[in-house]
């Protein structure tokens, strides 16, 4: 761990999330996916929008962008255009990505665009007072919803899927080696690819909802998470409450950058 933090971190810390926030360690797991794949930093680029998870491209030493909320994005797509040879890495909170950045985030997967997006949910708006965000489950409790969040959830594969994204994963902080395994395949996929990263907010989340310490908070995630294939396996009576993690979807498709760059050599030689 000394090695990887002297490599991969800026002499910043101690980090300003929460106790317990399970933040730290999915930007580890980045970090480690970034060290097993052996990428050039000088060709690592990580983008960060606005909340909690976003603070973490401030730890990382490569070059980073901390953009405004929701954006992330848009820049992640300008550097790939710019710099189509560097691996753009977008780090994005429940919230940053699925609602002020929701368009940006349908779009970027529509279009196959090569990043990968490692997305921290916290079930939460953990920055700015605890309010509820499109992934806090239904009728959890929230600062904006103190008897309930009435609205339906989004499925972050549902939702990653339909708009067209081709690699899709999920995994959770109490499974961190899965977790780094994931996003090293989300990096070397060709295509917008998406890591749902279950983190646990015990301070704004955790506390409203009764959940316990950040133990606790890590055992629950242990016991509602099932690999993908186990669940194929199982009964109604045996999937109740429980999530899939692992690689929930992988395909093919035509990707953005590589298109873009063949019409960009054809405007040239056509002379306009």
């Amino acid at each position: 761990m000394e090695k990887l933090l002297a490599k991969y971190f800026r002499p910043k810390l101690p980090h300003i999330w929460c106790p317990g926030c399970g933040n730290g360690i999915v930007t580890a797991c980045v970090a480690r996916a970034i060290d097993k794949l052996q990428l050039d930093q000088d060709k690592t680029a990580i983008i960060s929008g606005i909340g909690c998870s976003s603070r973490a491209s401030g730890y990382l030493n490569f070059d980073t962008v901390h953009t405004a909320h929701g954006r992330a994005i848009p820049f992640a797509t300008g550097v790939k255009l710019t710099k189509p040879e560097h691996n753009v890495i977008v780090l994005t909170g429940d919230g940053d990505a699925t609602a002020i950045g929701g368009n940006h985030f349908i779009h970027a997967a529509r279009r196959n665009i090569n990043l990968t997006v490692v997305v921290y949910n916290n079930n939460i708006y953990g920055m700015t007072g605890g309010q509820f965000s499109p992934l806090t489950p239904h009728m959890s409790m929230a600062t904006t919803a103190p008897y309930g969040n009435v609205d339906r959830p989004f499925d972050m594969y549902e939702l990653a899927k339909g708009a067209g994204a081709t690699f899709i994963a999920r995994a959770t902080t109490y499974h961190a080696i899965l977790l780094t395994d994931l996003i090293a395949k989300a990096i070397s996929h060709q295509g917008f690819a998406v890591v749902e990263a279950v983190s646990a907010c015990p301070i704004s989340f955790g506390r409203q909802n009764k959940m316990g310490g950040p133990a606790k908070m890590m055992k629950w995630q242990r016991d509602h998470a099932v690999m993908v294939e186990a669940m194929a396996k199982m009964d109604q009576t045996q999937l109740e409450g429980k999530f899939p993690i692992g690689v929930l979807y992988q395909g093919e498709g035509q990707e953005y950058v590589t298109k873009y760059q063949k019409v960009i050599q054809r405007a040239m030689g056509s002379g306009k």
